[in-house]
């Protein structure tokens, strides 16, 4: 044999004589990691078997790898058999949430001796470890689905409430919970790591009663909550003595009675023992003029309606065309139109001559609204009577000093020069401090007595000084400033706001009319139980706007608030906010203040009360007779059908009757019993147009009436008004006696004129009811010879007046043929029998369209009387009949336009004779002569 063949030689040798003599071997332990949802396990050691066998085929090669176990989700494979290594894998997923390790048992087997495999010979048992490694595929979950917690107001806590969520994943990194945090944001809360809930402030339960909070969590691999969390804190209060159960705003409706302001209200004294209880209850309305709703009639009108007599003279009225210089005084808006002016510093007005005496009749009384704030060093004056040219010398003056109401009054020239009372001084409170306050001065000289909101005051100071000497110079009176005749200029000007300045001379103002000014028409209001009227002592101040309550009894103190109420007796009150305001002292057993009650503050709401209408309706257009309007008694302006009627707004209808020539306003009757209680306090009569002359027309009315109805007067040129609080019937009766006279009628066609009237002080105004009347001119034969030279002229003053004719049916047909009436046909017939047949002719014609028309018109009236004695009428005989009847119904028809439905008042004989005689023969006559012409009879033509 070869040498270099010894080596296979042997090899073969071995292959054919040995056997498969050694185990395989592999290590003992095995750790591995396999990652969830992977297959692949990192084995420590690697998986290789060895075989001393080797490098005999099959003996020495590594045929596969056994697993023992029960249910071992891992198979192991041989990836070289002669090297001996091998890999273990699972076979699905694994799940680290079910199963976080699994151990088991390995075993290598080599490939026998042959191919088939025999003899094969196994390893002994290592055992392997696998971990399964995590994936953070869970977020965290809440254990509870909401959390609730309660805490007490004013306490900070460390731990309010802990929350608490958990992660599904395996994993310690990925099943932690790393931190907790609030999404709601701006919340006085913070919550650690733990889920620890605490406030990071006091907390308030009157600022917030339940917090609600929104919380999420991470797990250590950032994975967020699945679903946040709601957490509910809610606020306990602290046991604070206090009103409770009080609503804070009250909604009032006007017209509904009183009130009840704390139906619920109880006391919350947190079980101190209490011996006794005061409470006051104020009801604020600063922002209403003069500080309270009074009703907004002028204070003249509310002098009258308190009762005083007649002299009282009102020198800040509302602007009007009798009153006219308060015009460009600023006022006070807002205020309802109740008459409040604002005086800046700058402005003074002069009250006119003839509207006070210069020399006031003792004894004699001052009254004023007044709101002042703290001032200057200078005087500011409120009302003052100076020299008017020449000298300063104040003759009587009302100012404000230093917070202090001054009076002066220097007594007129006399036979004594002594010493006498000139100036009174009071020191108030009132007068600075910004509030609205009634003042009333009765004067009585050397006695001035002093009325603040009803309660009386005397002067802390009078200075004495020499009477006035003798002069001849005229005084002027002046508000807001004082006149220097001197220098002719103001000073002294008054910063503030004023009202209601009234004087009134020759007698003092009574207590009873004092209070009567100055009561609110709303107010608090309480209504007790026999059980506890005595129970509680009740007092009210004079205006009610507050009360005061004391009592040692906390049961009926309760029941006492509960029937407090709210009251507004006024038919349109000032819509708006009242502010409430509930101050409260308790004490214990020791007669000392042993808890403290804080002041309960709430207000009124008043609603915008259903406004009213004031309709003032009727016949508008008439005319009359020129000797009537030269008569002495003139013409009235309000006709009879004349009507002053009250709507709500709610309520008014029509009835749509065309009765006398306007729609009838009317209300259901159920409102017409409210409505009765409707005053009126001002009608104005203004001239439109033209002012009045006074050299020959005037305004008239019976003052006796007026008087006796306890309204006033006053005219101008411009008009006449009528003032005073009185019902809507007595006006009307009243307004339909003004006359207007003019005894200069020649170059007057018509005058015209309007009404309107007023409530509360102009904060309802009716409509502008317009009146215009036309003056009917007749012609006299007797200056005119010609009859067709007077014809134009009776034509152009028909066409002028366009007015209705009372008594006469007159129908411009043409401007050369007119029809007449029965008083002309009669005049006619005495010069010509042939002009009387055919006026008569033409007359019935037109009187059975006249018929026709007024059938058609429900019997609307004409308003004019014509004096027509020496009208004359030439007709053209060779006029159609048709054309004659075309232009009558052109003719009618703008009349009917002008007179909008009015009827004739009076009827003549001729007129009537001739409608009884054509009554039934109409229809045929104007059938069958309608396409015929007049016949005449020229024979003496």
């Amino acid at each position: 044999i070869c040498p270099s063949h010894q080596p296979l030689l042997l090899l073969l040798l071995l292959q054919c004589f040995c056997i498969n003599k050694h185990k395989p071997w592999i290590e003992t332990t095995y750790h591995g990691i396999v990652t969830e949802n992977d297959d692949k396990v990192l084995l420590d050691p690697p998986l290789i078997a060895l075989d001393k066998d080797a490098p005999l085929r099959y003996a020495g090669e590594i045929c596969g790898f056994r697993i023992h176990g029960q249910n071992v989700p891992f198979e192991a494979v041989v990836l070289d058999k002669s090297t001996g290594e091998g890999v273990i894998r699972a076979k699905d997923k694994l799940d680290c949430e079910m199963q976080k390790e699994h151990t088991f048992t390995i075993q290598a087997y080599d490939c026998g001796e042959g191919p088939d495999g025999s003899n094969m010979k196994k390893s002994h048992k290592a055992t392997v470890h696998i971990q399964v490694n995590d994936v953070n595929e869970y977020s965290p979950v809440f254990k509870e689905k909401s959390y609730k917690a309660t805490v007490i107001e004013g306490k900070k806590y460390d731990s309010i409430l802990k929350v608490e969520a958990v992660d599904a994943d395996c994993s310690f990194q990925f099943s932690q919970i790393c931190s907790y945090e609030i999404v709601t944001p701006d919340v006085p809360f913070t919550i650690d790591k733990d889920g620890n809930i605490k406030n990071t402030e006091k907390l308030n339960y009157s600022k917030e009663r339940l917090y609600k909070l929104t919380l999420t969590a991470y797990d250590c691999g950032k994975n967020r909550a699945s679903e946040d969390v709601l957490v509910k804190i809610n606020i306990k209060p602290t046991c604070k003595p206090s009103w409770q159960g009080f609503n804070k705003r009250i909604e009032y409706e006007p017209g509904t009675g009183s009130l009840a302001l704390f139906p619920s209200m109880h006391l919350e004294t947190c079980e101190e023992p209490i011996t006794s209880i005061q409470a006051s209850i104020m009801l604020e309305t600063n922002h209403i003029g003069k500080g309270c709703d009074r009703d907004t009639y002028s204070e003249k009108s509310l002098h009258k309606l308190c009762g005083a007599s007649a002299g009282t003279v009102e020198l800040l009225p509302a602007p009007s065309n009798s009153a006219n210089w308060t015009v460009g005084l600023p006022t006070d808006n807002g205020h309802d139109s109740d008459q409040v002016f604002e005086f800046n510093g700058t402005q003074a007005i002069k009250v006119p001559e003839g509207v006070v005496s210069t020399t006031l009749k003792e004894p004699f009384t001052i009254s004023v609204w007044m709101r002042h704030g703290p001032g200057g060093r200078e005087k500011e004056t409120i009302l003052c009577n100076s020299d008017k040219t020449e000298m300063n010398r104040h003759h009587y003056s009302l100012y404000v000093h230093n917070c202090r109401l001054v009076l002066l009054l220097r007594q007129e020239p006399t036979e004594s020069e002594n010493y006498k009372p000139a100036e009174f001084h009071w020191k108030l409170d009132q007068v600075c401090d910004k509030e609205w306050h009634h003042y009333v001065l009765n004067i009585e000289f050397p006695a001035v007595t002093l009325f603040v909101d009803g309660a009386t005051f005397e002067p802390f100071l009078v200075t004495e000084d020499y009477p006035l000497h003798a002069s001849k110079i005229e005084t002027q009176l002046t508000i807001g400033g004082c006149w220097q005749g001197g220098s002719a200029r103001m000073t002294q000007y008054f910063r503030g706001n004023l009202a209601g300045l009234m004087i009134r001379s020759g007698k003092l103002e009574n207590k009873k009319v004092i209070d009567c000014l100055y009561t609110c028409k709303e107010g608090l209001d309480v209504q007790l139980p026999e059980e506890v009227a005595s129970a509680v002592k009740v007092e009210f101040n004079p205006n009610q706007s507050s009360l005061s309550l004391e009592g040692d009894d906390i049961e009926s103190f309760e029941k006492v608030m509960q029937h407090i109420s709210y009251l507004n007796s006024r038919q349109f009150p000032t819509p708006g906010i009242r502010h409430l305001r509930v101050s409260t002292t308790v004490k214990c057993f020791n007669e000392e203040t042993c808890i403290s009650v804080p002041d309960t503050e709430g207000y009124v709401m008043v609603l915008q009360p259903e406004e009213p209408k004031i309709s003032l309706s009727g016949i508008d257009h008439f005319a009359r007779g020129a000797a009537e309007f030269e008569s002495t008694e003139g013409i009235t302006l309000s006709i009879p059908d004349f009507q002053i009627i009250k709507l709500n707004q709610m309520e008014r209808f029509c009835s749509n009757l065309l009765t006398n020539g306007f729609c009838f306003l009317a209300v259901q009757e159920t409102v017409v019993s409210e409505e009765i209680m409707h005053n009126l306090d001002t009608c104005e009569v203004i001239v439109v147009g033209d002012e009045l002359n006074g050299d020959h027309e005037s305004l008239e009315v019976d003052l006796a009436q007026i008087q006796q109805r306890a309204l006033e007067m006053s005219s101008s040129n411009v008009g006449m008004v009528i003032t005073g609080v009185n019902t809507m019937a007595n006006y009307e009766q009243v307004l339909h006696l003004i006359r207007y006279r003019n005894w200069h009628t020649e170059a007057l066609f018509d005058r015209k004129f309007k009404l309107v009237c007023s409530e509360l002080n102009g904060r309802y105004i009716s409509n502008e009811f317009k009146v215009e009347v036309n003056v009917i001119h007749t012609a006299n034969p007797m200056d005119h010879a010609n009859n067709a030279m007077v014809q134009p002229q009776f034509i152009n003053q028909v066409q002028h007046a366009s007015v209705d004719l009372s008594g006469h049916n007159l129908a411009n047909t043409h401007q050369a043929s007119v029809v007449p009436s029965a008083a002309t046909i009669v005049i006619v017939v005495c010069v010509s029998f042939l002009v009387f047949m055919i006026i008569l002719g033409v007359f019935r014609i037109r009187a059975a369209h006249q018929h026709t028309m007024r059938d058609q018109e429900n019997g609307k009236e004409n308003e004019m009387d014509w004096d027509d004695s020496a009208l004359t009428i030439t007709v053209n005989p060779m006029e159609t009949y048709e054309d004659q009847h075309s232009s009558e119904e052109e003719g009618d028809e703008e009349e009917e336009e002008s007179e909008d439905g009015e009827e004739e008042d009076d009827i003549t004989s001729a007129e009537s004779d001739s409608s009884e005689d054509e009554g039934g023969e109409q229809e045929d006559q104007q059938g069958s002569t309608r396409q015929q012409q007049l016949e005449w009879d020229d024979s003496t033509y």
